[in-house]
């Protein structure tokens, strides 16, 4: 287990195949352009570590995931069209090529810029206290990302509204819509979270790469021409999956009625 110093503003914990980033921001918890340019850096390195398969997301403390962006930050000079750093806002929605799966432990109130960076993973786990909200139409200004994931990822109507009007809803009505995949108690929800993140972690890397890179490949792709670049190997990761060691292994695992053993090659 590997930990980073504790007194920065994202703070990472290394276990086995797992890395953990925190947002560590008092009193909020959010962002400025300094830290996200550091939360880029901090998920490029994991999307290039071979040995890293799962990343967690979460904040620090028990009340803020992440309000989104630093509005202090923003009225002492921090450009709203600044420098986010090579991941985009909170590092994660425009990295290019994140082919691992990311899961989102959302500890306390997560909106704004903060539901983006959630919306950013691949999974969200939440805390019986979550509460969630896109608040930026009563400051007046739009929530960009979100305007185009949440209508994608819960139904138009219910977006919209939260689009719209800003309305706050808790952990139980965002699992009820999807939002969430499943609530735990606070106490709790690391070490879910971690549970979680070890049984993907023990699953054959190159197909999770394969999985993310077709589902992001095909978000706006007719199904047969998403399916022609599957079939014909015109996807990098595809392409590598189905000229591997772990594919013939898999084959024989099964046939030998054993558990494989992924190499990720």
């Amino acid at each position: 287990m590997t930990d980073t110093p504790q007194n920065g503003p994202v703070r990472t914990r290394r276990e086995g195949h797992v890395l953990e980033v925190t947002l560590d921001r008092p009193k909020a918890n959010a962002i400025d352009l300094a830290t996200s340019r550091l939360m880029g850096e901090v998920f490029r390195a994991f999307r290039d570590d071979p040995d890293l398969r799962v990343a967690i997301v979460t904040g620090a403390g028990p009340k803020f995931f992440c309000p989104g962006w630093d509005l202090k930050a923003a009225a002492a000079g921090d450009a709203v069209d600044g420098d986010y750093g090579v991941g985009g806002f909170g590092g994660l929605q425009e990295l290019p090529g994140l082919n691992k799966p990311v899961i989102a432990a959302v500890n306390g109130i997560c909106c704004g810029g903060g539901l983006e960076l959630a919306l950013s993973c691949d999974i969200i786990l939440a805390a019986e206290h979550a509460t969630f909200a896109l608040p930026e139409i009563r400051s007046g200004t739009v929530a960009d990302a979100a305007s185009i994931k949440l209508p994608k990822r819960i139904p138009y109507h219910i977006a919209m509204e939260m689009l719209l009007t800003g309305r706050w809803i808790d952990a139980q009505e965002a699992h009820r819509w999807g939002l969430v995949n499943r609530i735990h108690p606070a106490d709790r929800l690391m070490e879910e979270a971690r549970a979680m993140a070890r049984h993907i972690a023990s699953g054959p890397p190159l197909v999770m790469a394969a999985i993310k890179e077709i589902v992001r490949d095909a978000e706006d792709s007719k199904f047969q021409d998403a399916l022609n670049r599957i079939t014909k190997r015109q996807l990098p990761t595809v392409d590598r999956l189905y000229g591997s060691e772990d594919l013939k292994e898999g084959f024989r695992a099964f046939a030998e009625k054993r558990d494989p053993v992924w190499k990720g090659r």
